[in-house]
């Protein structure tokens, strides 16, 4: 999906977003890849767990994000961009390189690509 709003507006990138008080941490991906993609997910495991510091030009913290990446399944629903994505695609693995990502991104893509057709 490609971020319409700020940090890094334009940038592709993983559906995502906050944890609400209570809720499990599956089912606050669940729930963000439906509102923020219009489809419906199916988990298959969690990938890896990192964190992302981004800094100001006088080198503060401004964003500190600590993202849990999983590997799941489309299983319903109709593809659509929210209200905070510019667009949203199916991208052929191929083609990965060729749009501007997050920085990391692509590379956690590439891990989980790799470590799920291993499995397969």
């Amino acid at each position: 999906m490609e971020r319409a709003g700020e940090p890094l507006r334009g940038y592709w990138s993983l559906p995502g977003g906050l944890l609400e008080t209570g809720e499990m941490l599956e089912d606050a991906v669940k729930r963000e890849v439906l509102e923020e993609t219009g489809l419906r997910i199916e988990i298959l495991s969690r990938f890896d767990i990192f964190e992302r510091i981004m800094r100001d030009g006088e080198g503060k913290a401004e964003y500190h994000y600590v993202l849990v990446d999983y590997i799941a399944e489309a299983t319903g629903g109709e593809m659509h961009p929210a209200s905070d994505v510019s667009r949203v695609e199916w991208i052929p693995y191929s083609e990965l390189r060729g749009y501007k990502v997050t920085s990391g991104t692509l590379e956690a893509i590439e891990r989980a690509y790799q470590t799920h057709k291993a499995k397969a």
